[in-house]
């Protein structure tokens, strides 16, 4: 097994035990809007899925490039109706995007106030060591690694769930 994967292992673990205690915590209220840069409709559409199987209260917006992304968290043009378009509470960021990598994103999301201290984890197929090191490098909080199957997704989400957004 390697360093990466006992990492993640240990990361996860220690997510699903923190779970337990704070899902007494929150109340059923409204839903918050996790922002999901990924250019493939298909990993989008099973993120959803996914969200719905582990019965969590956020809500998925998804952009497809960087300058989609941009526009989404200055709230500019389309994305200017903030009723709409709410800011988001986390954001879910692929590192192979058209138009700006994922780091290139990320770059820009830590160079502006507005989006302050914004969390963002790299959600990436890719366990290369390198991508790992740039992506945290870059300011990501937390790189987490694609799961293969549906029910592995679910535990990931509901993972987010539990270490990444507010309690209400």
């Amino acid at each position: 097994m390697t360093d990466l994967s006992k990492r993640n292992r240990r990361e996860l673990e220690a997510a699903r035990a923190r779970s337990g205690r704070r899902a007494a915590h929150r109340a059923p209220a409204k839903l918050l809007t996790v922002l999901h840069i990924e250019d493939d409709p298909n990993d989008t559409e099973l993120l959803r899925a996914a969200t719905r199987r582990a019965d969590v209260q956020f809500n998925i917006i998804n952009v497809e490039d960087g300058d989609e992304a941009m526009a989404y968290l200055s709230g500019a043009g389309i994305y200017s109706d903030r009723s709409q378009y709410p800011f988001p509470a986390l954001v879910l960021l692929d590192l192979k995007m058209p138009r700006a990598t994922g780091l290139e994103i990320l770059k820009w999301i830590r160079e502006h106030p507005e989006c302050g201290n914004l969390p963002v984890l790299i959600l990436s197929g890719s366990e290369l060591h390198e991508d790992i090191r740039r992506a945290y490098e870059s300011g990501a909080n937390s790189y987490l690694i694609k799961p293969l199957g549906f029910e592995e997704l679910v535990g990931l989400i509901k993972d987010v769930d539990a270490v990444w957004l507010p309690a209400e």
